[in-house]
């Protein structure tokens, strides 16, 4: 028996570590292509298993050429599953001919764009982002545009850099937002809309600040557009703020992918502090956003505040003590 069968038959039963479906699937196209695959073929494996690209192509399929398609050719038909000509009685010959005329259309339009350029949309959007982080920006927007707010259901959905790739953002959660095609394409071209001075203030610090500039202060986590750093004053053990990057004065002037990653943060965090801290059993999580509800500091700022049993005699009503007299009920 072979050496490498009894070698590989080991590996793959008992040693290959399964964090994602990548090892399993290489290995199958090598072994197809008897001991030999190239890396085309590899990534075309890749993609038959990610659900949320296929499910971005099938939305581009009803939304762009069959759109226009039936609009041409009432031929052209539809149902849950399929696409096709209604009563076809094309022969073998008219159909290769056909084909072929669709071949040349395809090969003069990518020699007159280039490759490059026709998908470049797509690279700019996302660069290269796996299937499950696709489907967590796509689940954490609730499946609608954060831009215009319109359901994938009308339009097709595509993952875009917040903080551009080419100017360093980074292919993390928190730098990547869900956009329709037509808000990408318009975010991408050089024009004024709002959107494109949105992505340009979110590098705004206003000078004498003290959370635009906490470069004094130990920094807990941080992402792309937030920080977080102790509380000075703290109200219970591990009390801890959330800040937005960006200088803007109270909650209700964040841009909705701060507020995402601002959530991430209190996510992240919470899940540390409970594993570091076996006494916490709640928290607290709060903003005073104006003056008269007690915000002194006017750069927006997200309190974490840690609960243990009895920190306080009667915990009933929470938040709602900002009102004295208010808390119990």
């Amino acid at each position: 028996m072979s050496k490498k069968y009894l070698k590989l038959k080991n590996y793959i039963s008992k040693k290959m570590s399964m964090s994602h479906i990548y090892q399993p699937i290489m290995l199958i196209e090598i072994l197809k292509g008897n001991g030999k695959a190239n890396g085309r073929d590899i990534a075309k494996s890749f993609l038959s298993y990610d659900e949320p690209q296929i499910d971005y192509y099938k939305k581009i399929t009803t939304q762009m050429p069959f759109k226009y398609l039936s609009k041409h050719l009432n031929e052209i038909k539809r149902d849950k599953q399929n696409y096709y000509f209604e009563d076809f009685d094309l022969d073998e010959d008219q159909t290769k001919d056909l084909i072929k005329l669709c071949f040349s259309k395809l090969k003069k339009y990518i020699e007159k764009r280039g490759i490059e350029k026709i998908f470049k949309h797509r690279k700019l959007a996302s660069g290269v982002i796996s299937g499950s982080i696709r489907y967590k920006v796509l689940l954490r927007a609730k499946s609608k545009c954060e831009s215009c707010g319109i359901s994938n259901k009308e339009k097709a959905l595509e993952v875009d850099h917040i903080i551009p790739r080419s100017k360093g953002g980074k292919d993390v959660l928190s730098n990547f937002q869900a956009l329709c095609y037509t808000c990408n394409a318009q975010k991408s071209n050089k024009d004024d809309t709002d959107f494109r001075k949105i992505q340009e203030s979110y590098n705004y610090r206003k000078k004498d600040c003290i959370f635009c500039d906490i470069t004094k202060r130990k920094i807990i986590k941080s992402n792309e557009l937030a920080v977080a750093i102790k509380d000075n004053f703290p109200v219970t053990k591990h009390h801890c703020l959330i800040i937005p990057k960006r200088h803007c004065s109270n909650y209700f002037d964040l841009y909705q992918p701060e507020i995402n990653a601002i959530s991430q943060l209190i996510h992240q965090i919470k899940d540390d502090l409970i594993k570091k801290d076996k006494s916490i059993e709640g928290f607290n999580i709060g903003n005073n956003s104006g003056a008269v509800a007690g915000q002194t500091i006017f750069h927006c700022h997200i309190h974490l505040i840690p609960r243990r049993k009895n920190d306080t005699d009667n915990p009933r009503g929470g938040v709602r003590g900002v009102i004295k007299g208010k808390q119990s009920y």
